[in-house]
């Protein structure tokens, strides 16, 4: 997708021409500047420009975010920091290897390895043993990447919950991509039915090392997870999570999360693996664009509560616009 494709782009032109405000768009619409006479305001990317850079720079760290909110005293998911030893020349000189064995050792379930910094599951891997913790890094490190590793955790729900100033304005679930035997087609035909061809080999990959044979009959009514990772670019789909305990707990520790950091706008995961939810990640950019294909006008009130917060500061006396 070209960057001036995206939903954000055609969202903040829409905004700007109901308030009066000027938009060039730039860098193939990676960089949009949004402004009133000689005031402007810039989003890079998913960026709103709405966090200081050490909320924003921590918020994209995961082994910082993980710090920092074991510190704060919010459950979180730890997330242990190796660096590429083409950094060694800023850090303690200190051997990967032997640390990440040990952590390996520690937790026999497996690990997650992954971009220290990086977003949409690129280049994250469930590790269970030493070669697929080898390989894992080294992919990692070969990508000039620092290595974010994490416990694995068998997760039931992985909710995002959107935040402006401590407000929720969306809490979503993602649900990950599954498909449900008939009873009479392999679980091969079935798969080829549900994907689009550029996400079978992707997931054929993942579903490799499981004991699932995809050569035989699903049964009628099971079903088949297709990626152990909640991510929306990898097939998830959102779900909107309603009123009750599971919502208000979430929203409750992605709070207490953002004001540790020092977020104004971003987006907060929680996973949930048993009764009590951790953090997993935090998001300093809030990307809507899966999001705006199953609920377009949630995914526009999202932005236009954020360009309030800008247009506020670009005319300073403008009235908030809620929608």
């Amino acid at each position: 997708m070209q960057y001036a494709e995206r939903a954000i782009v055609g969202m903040v032109k829409a905004y700007a021409a109901r308030h009066g405000l000027e938009v060039e768009i730039g860098l193939d619409g990676w960089l949009i500047t949004i402004g009133k006479g000689t005031a402007r305001h810039y989003i890079y990317g998913y960026d709103f420009g709405l966090n200081n850079s050490v909320a924003h720079r921590i918020a994209n760290d995961k082994s910082a975010t993980a710090s920092v909110l074991a510190g704060a005293g919010v459950a979180c998911v730890p997330h242990a920091l190796f660096m590429n030893h083409n950094l060694f020349k800023v850090v303690v000189r200190e051997a990967n290897w032997p640390r990440l064995l040990d952590l390996l050792a520690a937790h026999p379930n497996g690990l997650v390895v992954k971009p220290n910094e990086g977003t949409c599951g690129n280049l994250v891997f469930k590790v269970g043993d030493a070669i697929e913790l080898e390989q894992a890094a080294m992919a990692i490190f070969a990508a000039g990447q620092n290595v974010a590793a994490a416990p694995y955790l068998t997760i039931e729900r992985e909710l995002r919950v959107v935040l402006l100033d401590g407000r929720p304005l969306a809490v979503y679930d993602k649900k990950r991509p599954q498909i449900c035997g008939d009873g009479v087609r392999t679980a091969m035909t079935l798969l080829v039915e549900a994907l689009p061809p550029e996400r079978l080999g992707a997931t054929l990959a993942q579903l490799r090392s499981s004991s699932v044979r995809l050569d035989e009959v699903l049964p009628e009514g099971e079903t088949l997870r297709l990626d152990w990772r909640h991510n929306l670019d990898l097939g998830a789909v959102p779900e909107l999570v309603g009123d009750g305990p599971l919502r208000e707990e979430s929203v409750a520790i992605a709070a207490r999360a953002a004001a540790a950091v020092g977020l104004v706008f971003g987006a907060v995961d929680v996973v949930w693996s048993g009764a009590v939810p951790q953090v997993l990640e935090i998001n300093s950019g809030v990307m809507v664009e899966s999001l705006s294909k199953y609920y377009p006008e949630l995914a526009q009130r999202i932005y236009v509560e954020a360009l309030d917060f800008i247009r506020q500061r670009i005319t300073p006396g403008a009235t908030e616009v809620r929608r």
